[in-house]
């Protein structure tokens, strides 16, 4: 099947229409036809309530109709047709039964609130498509394709088929997946793969679409097409947010089944026991309609999802992507959270944390490594300059890709290279006139915010998370005794990790495992939630994980539980305004006489009210207060 985000990508490279733009109100059918529906009525109101003749208000609640009702009556009767009786169906008939006995009024004002609704959940989808439109934009619009003869032409990246071989020049974006034929570069996957420094590129290496190339030229030969990229991949975590369904929403669908056919069931012993007593045919009928309307469950079939996708494009808005409703609602049942250090606790970047051997060697190497745009280049240069030493200016740079720099500084020739390091460190060697002079050790970083984000989640769960690490104990205790976390589980193989979330689950604990790596892939499948750190994360991790963290801020993670915990909240507080609404119009109309004007506004009102409170979860004030624990 087509992914429609891709789709939609496809369409906007034809059109040279940017995909980071929020989609519009307008641009939803389900909200036009809404407007048009709410227009006519507005129109006809006014018409119809001073007592102007039929041909001028009549066609415009035709229009009302007809617009506002025509999908739903559609998707009713494909429902009835599979035998199954749907809300939407029940919604039309009451309508048209209303107008049947001359409530076109009536029919017309259930139509555009129930038009309305439908209006409200289809926008709060579709914000869940443009949380993600930006990872999109990553891949370039355009590809140099070489032909058979070595001619170039420049092509749309839609147009581009396997075994196709594209030329990208230095500082360009690569347009594919795909295998180095040609060149030799160094890669910043780091949107991709997480791979805090750029990766040597050869022939016979794989590169990924939206990677940003170093300083050489690149012959790729294309091996996936758009839809089967890494980007695409990732896209389609979130495709199914508006078509799965939360646990709520689907008891909710277990029950309307038989809850519509025992509302039809009652309408038709409403209208025909008293006809069959001799009632007049008019108000026996408008009291079924009245009855039908009032009882019929849409408001509690929308309780659920509106708060659910609105928390998941409100997450999707901040960095986070969250796969579907059920994983929303599941992020805020979590007791127990675990984990990984590498690419979760810490972020990659790397500094200089030891010199060992000549002194000087450090600022040789800054010196040297200055043109370099590298990210280990950067950090020498930046532990140079924070120890106050000078920086000469260097002649002859050469860099040659994974093999490091070469440079004249000061009449010696400098060569910095990457030499084998400890099992959290890099190593770097510095050589100067043919002889190694020193060796600086590079560490990775500890991400910003992380003891404050190990808080928020022991606040949140009751209990401190978990490091779980495949790192030597070393390594892991001096992490764990920076981010405040004192159960530390060090050297563990993808199965030890696993075996720890079980033994977890099987006490009773709901566990959220946040990875990054192939070996958290395992233990990311086994949790009752998993969280993968996206620009860190490997592809596996990318597909096992039930959410995203896009940019790789861990304060998103605590923030995100909150934010479920919301909506968790606002859906109770929906099932307890439709259950309430509902109850009561059906007592009125059985025990007294309802309007059926005042049943409509009621029934229709619940409906968009438990609509509206789900969506309030869409502002931005509501990640704030998420984000502070509120």
């Amino acid at each position: 099947m087509a992914s429609p985000v891709l789709d939609a990508r496809t369409a906007a490279l034809a059109d040279k229409a940017p995909l980071s733009r929020r989609t519009r109100v307008s641009d939803l059918p389900e909200v036009r036809w809404a407007a048009l529906s709410a227009v006519a009525f507005l129109l006809a109101l006014p018409l119809d309530l001073a007592g102007a003749p039929a041909w001028a208000w009549g066609p415009l609640y035709a229009v009302c109709y007809v617009a506002g009702g025509w999908e739903p009556g559609w998707e009713g009767l494909k429902a009835l047709r599979e035998k199954s009786l749907d809300v939407d169906l029940l919604m039309v008939v009451a309508a048209v039964g209303a107008a049947a006995i001359g409530q076109y009024l009536d029919g017309g004002l259930l139509i555009v609130i129930f038009a309305v609704s439908g209006a409200l959940e289809a926008l709060a989808t579709r914000r869940t498509a443009d949380s993600v439109r930006g990872l999109l934009d990553l891949a370039p619009a355009r590809a140099v394709r070489l032909t058979s003869a070595g001619a170039e032409e420049s092509v749309d990246v839609t147009d581009l088929r396997i075994g196709d071989t594209v030329l990208v020049r230095p500082g360009e974006r690569l347009p594919a997946d795909g295998t180095v034929l040609d060149g030799a570069s160094d890669v910043d996957q780091a949107t991709i793969t997480g791979e805090s420094l750029p990766t040597a590129k050869t022939p016979g290496a794989e590169v990924y679409a939206g990677t940003l190339n170093g300083t050489g030229a690149l012959r790729v030969r294309v091996d996936k097409d758009a839809a089967g990229s890494v980007i695409a991949r990732i896209v389609a975590l979130v495709e199914e947010a508006s078509a799965t369904k939360a646990p709520t929403q689907l008891f909710i669908e277990k029950i309307e089944q038989r809850y519509s056919v025992g509302v039809v069931v009652a309408t038709l012993a409403l209208f025909a026991v008293p006809l069959a007593l001799g009632g007049d045919f008019a108000s026996v009928l408008l009291r079924a309609m009245t009855f039908m309307i009032v009882a019929s469950p849409c408001a509690v079939v929308l309780a659920t999802m509106p708060p659910l996708l609105s928390a998941i494009a409100t997450a999707g808005r901040h960095g986070v992507l969250v796969k579907s409703a059920v994983v929303m609602e599941r992020l805020g049942t979590v007791d127990r959270v675990a984990l990984d250090k590498t690419g979760t606790l810490t972020e990659g970047a790397p500094r200089v944390t030891a010199v060992e051997g000549d002194p000087e060697a450090l600022a040789l190497a800054a010196a040297a490594e200055l043109p370099s745009e590298h990210p280990l280049a950067r950090a020498v240069v930046a532990a140079a300059r924070d120890r106050g030493l000078r920086v000469a200016e260097a002649r002859d740079f050469t860099s040659v890709p994974g093999e490091g720099v070469r440079a004249t500084v000061d009449g010696r020739e400098v060569r910095v290279r990457r030499a084998d390091g400890g099992h959290d460190d890099t190593a770097v060697e510095v050589v100067v006139d043919g002889d190694r002079v020193a060796v600086l050790t590079l560490t990775d970083r500890l991400r910003d915010g992380a003891p404050e984000a190990v808080a928020a989640l022991a606040r949140l769960t009751g209990t401190t998370p978990t490091l779980l690490t495949g790192d030597n104990a070393g390594a892991a205790g001096r992490i764990a005794e920076r981010t405040g976390i004192t159960d530390v589980r060090a050297g563990l193989l993808p199965q030890d990790k696993v075996a720890a979330v079980r033994e977890w689950e099987r006490a009773g604990s709901r566990v959220l495992v946040v990875g990054d790596g192939v070996n958290d892939a395992p233990a990311l499948a086994a949790a009752h939630s998993g969280i993968a750190m996206g620009r860190a994360g490997s592809d596996l991790a990318l597909e096992t994980a039930d959410a995203v963290v896009v940019r790789d801020e861990l304060a998103t993670v605590p923030a995100v539980v909150a934010l479920s915990r919301r909506a968790r909240r606002l859906v109770i507080q929906n099932l307890v305004i439709a259950g309430t609404c509902i109850g009561a119009l059906a007592i009125w109309d059985l025990a007294g006489y309802l309007p059926l004007p005042l049943g409509v506004a009621g029934h229709e009102g619940s409906t968009v009210l438990v609509g509206l409170n789900g969506l309030r979860l869409l502002r931005d004030a509501a990640w704030r207060k998420a984000a502070a624990g509120e």
